[in-house]
């Protein structure tokens, strides 16, 4: 299983092309909950999300051959953005299977980072369906999301980055969808302070993570609707083995708290931060009702708000 030097390597092998992001607070926000707060902003990170970390990781690991021939992923959100610039960046061709109702921000995004889209049906099977035949007729590599050790390494230097900063703290809260984050932020942080508490944060409409966690049993994620798009995939058995061992708890939040924490982030922080990235906080929020004077951390995830339609009411009026 993966440890601490496995995210101090990725730290190191990944440094020259990553942010290293803002850690903020908020004396608001402190004064709320009565503890400290610290907010790793990976919205500042580059596409706007704590995925280009694990993604140079892997592509910094793969061999000359597998460079040469090229690297595919099923994606309509932060991962595709992520594997498409970094893949530019190291001179390596990426396809991306998209869904054909993929938000066409996220589209052109991924599409001006350099890579080749192409679209499928509107369905989990049907983007795996097409990886596997692009991988079976070119020899592409399959970058997962989450589902690979030196894509979790690579997430891990967020929590790595913020404890090294900020010191140990009490607890630190992680949005959890495919597993990830979660499991690089919670080896990263008892590698560092054992002691420390690892929260994960999950909304209450794509609970799978948070039901698969309290009955010690792996639960799919069925088509969640919820606001918080980017979690509303399923651990994978690497991931769920990993919390297991190093998370210490995972609670839920609803669609009201978690755009409540947005307009926090928004109004009194100045930050635009994605539904997904502000699960966190809502955990936070949640949680800091009951536990006070402690220090705590935040992963805030990442920041890619479609922010057409709010524009759109502006321009209007001219």
């Amino acid at each position: 299983m993966l440890n601490l030097t496995d995210i101090k390597d990725a730290y190191y092998r990944i440094k020259p092309f990553i942010n290293k992001t803002y850690v903020l607070n908020s004396r608001t926000l402190n004064k709320k909950i009565c503890s400290e707060v610290y907010l790793k902003c990976e919205n500042f990170q580059r596409v706007g999300a704590f995925k280009f970390r694990g993604v140079c990781n892997k592509l910094l690991l793969l061999n000359p051959l597998e460079r040469n021939k090229g690297v595919v992923t099923h994606s309509s959100g932060n991962h595709a953005q992520a594997l498409a610039l970094a893949s530019s960046i190291m001179g390596i061709k990426s396809v991306i299977v998209m869904p054909e109702n993929a938000p066409k921000v996220k589209v052109e995004a991924t599409r001006n980072y350099g890579a080749k889209i192409i679209f499928c049906e509107n369905s989990v099977k049907s983007r795996e369906k097409t990886c596997t035949n692009l991988v079976s007729k070119y020899g592409y590599t399959l970058i997962h999301p989450y589902d690979d050790d030196q894509i979790i390494a690579g997430a891990g230097t967020a929590a790595f980055e913020l404890i090294k900063e900020k010191g140990i703290l009490d607890y630190i809260f992680c949005p959890v969808g495919g597993g990830g984050l979660l499991s690089g932020t919670a080896i990263a942080t008892k590698g560092l302070s054992p002691k420390s508490k690892v929260i994960a944060v999950e909304p209450e409409k794509a609970d799978d993570a948070y039901r698969s966690f309290k009955n010690g049993k792996l639960y799919p994620s069925n088509y969640p609707d919820t606001i918080a798009d980017g979690l509303r995939t399923s651990l994978s058995k690497r991931t769920f083995k990993i919390i297991r061992l190093k998370v210490d708890d995972i609670i839920t939040v609803n669609e009201k708290e978690i755009i409540d924490a947005m307009k926090f982030l928004f109004t009194r922080m100045k930050l635009v931060v994605e539904p997904s990235g502000a699960v966190s906080l809502a955990g936070i929020l949640k949680f800091g009702n009951t536990h006070k004077n402690k220090k705590i951390g935040g992963i805030i995830s990442g920041g890619n708000v479609d922010l057409e339609d709010y524009f759109a009411k502006f321009y209007s009026h001219i």
